[in-house]
């Protein structure tokens, strides 16, 4: 069974730091690219960003970049998204999903998380 589990949600002040885990099971993490995403009450999905398999390739929506930085721990199956300099802005619930090549777009994406919530107080 395909699982993705995130973790490392709360709140924090804003310019505080938090880092995201994404933990994978059930399929072949090697073969596969993991995105973040995330939604705020009342929005749309946005992505976030995404690591490739091999770590080839990242993708950084414009709004994180310069302070998120994504990274991949094949021995752990895991994804991190370490936040830093956080914004009201970033309040959302994040998600992590699968899919066969990196992308800003949701629509590409499956096997998701049940999300970790984000709250970046001012």
């Amino acid at each position: 069974e395909v699982q993705l589990v995130e973790s490392g949600g709360g709140l924090v002040q804003a310019g505080g730091s938090l880092r995201l885990s994404c933990a994978a099971s059930g399929f072949t993490f090697d073969d596969y690219a993991i995105g973040w995403f995330r939604q705020a009450p009342g929005k749309e999905r946005e992505g976030v960003s995404c690591i490739s398999s091999g770590d080839v390739d990242t993708y950084y929506a414009d709004s994180v970049k310069g302070r998120f930085t994504i990274s991949s721990d094949n021995a752990k199956n895991t994804v991190y998204l370490q936040m830093n300099s956080l914004k009201p802005e970033d309040t959302a619930v994040y998600y992590c999903a699968a899919s066969g090549f990196c992308s800003g777009s949701y629509v590409y994406f499956g096997s998701w998380g049940r999300g970790t919530q984000v709250t970046v107080s001012s």
